[in-house]
């Protein structure tokens, strides 16, 4: 494959934007190389300057379930534009996304949208701090719940993958309002609550990680969790952004059949456009402005494109139940026959190789990765049209338009990336 407009670009693009990107992990420096830049995407494909054809399984980070320009998404998209792309104020349209959120994710009673993840989760913690009263927020290392300051203290995704163990420009005090934990470990989160249960508002969970690449709960964590919050008064948020509507329509808290209190969504209900929600118990919700105290605004929250695109996703998916059974078989036969040496970790349609032949149960564990390895192997699979994460550290997802021949097509790239990686070709 031939780089040369996309490597022009990327020249350009370093002298008027930081790093030549707009989010951190796209510059690919941990995978060595340029990235290449995007004109379109189709189904499950993407298209970039100079030509190239990959098959994708990024998924714009995962909210396209349906894949690229699902024709329903863009019927939706076509008739907001005829009304407008954005009022500043309520439209019945808002009320509809609200039920059909409320309607498929088993925890939420009342939810509020936003503008993006990021928003979601520093929302959802301000109302666990306002609802409880309390200061301390417990999260795990090697989550990621966006660049809120508070959360970035040993936080995954990007921080992961550029190796940045503290972020300049967030206070020390605010660092002091977060525990980081281990996560899968029962004994530490008990710990904690033992020694500052008074103090906790809140425990923020991924409830699959997809972060520090797929890692998924032990059996018992989830349960244990929620009963400890409980026990000491504490609100459980199911950081759901990746998850929700992914691992299953009622997302990861529907598949393992845990209650959060608050939950937090992201651009999956927006059918890939910049969205965000949080929601829970009733009670809860109602301490939001102007129902109650604690304030959180956005002029552009429940703007019409973004919910006509989301209205059509969820809509679809609820209509389209085998959906699910499509993406667990293709991620499952993806997931099949990697060999010795490469650890596989899959929730539904989320999974990640990590170059370890140890299992990955949390962020220490995630972290033997052979990196340089993971590499090799990303370029590789570009090299052969198999668009990935540049990241050992991400999780990557199939969409409901991947083909039998996207997979066929994957699984041979991949068998000859795995040995280009290990030095056997």
């Amino acid at each position: 494959m031939t780089h040369s407009k996309s490597e022009s670009l990327f020249q350009r693009a370093q002298e008027i934007i930081p790093g030549g990107v707009n989010s951190p992990v796209r510059a690919y420096r941990s995978v060595g190389g340029n990235p290449p830049f995007i004109t379109r995407g189709q189904g499950s494909h993407l298209f970039d300057v100079d030509g190239n054809e990959y098959i994708d399984y990024v998924c714009s980070w995962g909210p396209l379930l349906l894949g690229h320009r699902h024709p329903e998404i863009l019927a939706a998209l076509e008739g907001a534009l005829k009304i407008g792309t954005s009022f500043g104020a309520p439209t019945e349209q808002e009320i509809s996304l609200a039920e059909a959120i409320c309607d498929a994710v088993p925890s939420i009673e009342m939810v509020r949208l936003v503008n993006s993840g990021t928003e979601a989760t520093m929302s959802a913690i301000r109302v666990a701090r306002g609802y409880t009263g309390r200061d301390l927020i417990v999260k795990f290392e090697g989550c990621y719940h966006g660049h809120v300051d508070s959360l970035l203290v040993k936080a995954g995704s990007g921080v992961a993958t550029l190796g940045i163990a503290d972020t300049q420009g967030v206070p020390k005090a605010f660092c002091d309002t977060t525990l980081a934990l281990p996560f899968n470990c029962i004994d530490s989160l008990e710990q904690a609550f033992r020694a500052h249960g008074n103090s906790i508002a809140a425990v923020i969970v991924e409830p699959v990680v997809g972060n520090m690449g797929c890692v998924p709960p032990l059996p018992g964590y989830l349960e244990a969790m929620r009963e400890i919050t409980a026990r000491f008064g504490a609100l459980l948020i199911f950081d759901e952004v990746m998850t929700g509507f992914r691992v299953a329509f009622g997302g990861a808290q529907q598949r393992f059949g845990i209650r959060p209190d608050l939950t937090t969504l992201g651009k999956v209900i927006g059918g890939g456009l910049p969205v965000g929600a949080y929601g829970g118990r009733k009670d809860i919700m109602m301490k939001v402005a102007p129902a109650g105290p604690i304030y959180q605004a956005g002029t552009l929250s429940g703007n019409p494109l973004a919910v006509a695109a989301g209205l059509a996703m969820l809509r679809h998916l609820k209509a389209h139940p085998e959906v699910y059974t499509g993406l667990e078989a293709h991620a499952a036969e993806l997931c099949a026959g990697v060999p010795p040496g490469i650890t596989v970790n899959r929730v539904g349609s989320m999974f990640t190789f990590f170059f370890t032949d140890q299992p990955v149960t949390d962020y220490e564990s995630a972290k033997r990765s052979d990196t340089a390895r993971f590499g090799r192997f990303f370029r590789a699979m570009l090299d052969r049209g198999i668009y990935l994460a540049p990241s050992q550290f991400e999780a990557a997802f199939v969409s409901a338009a991947h083909t039998d021949e996207d997979v066929k097509k994957t699984i041979a790239a991949a068998h000859e990336s795995f040995e280009l990686a290990y030095g056997m070709l």
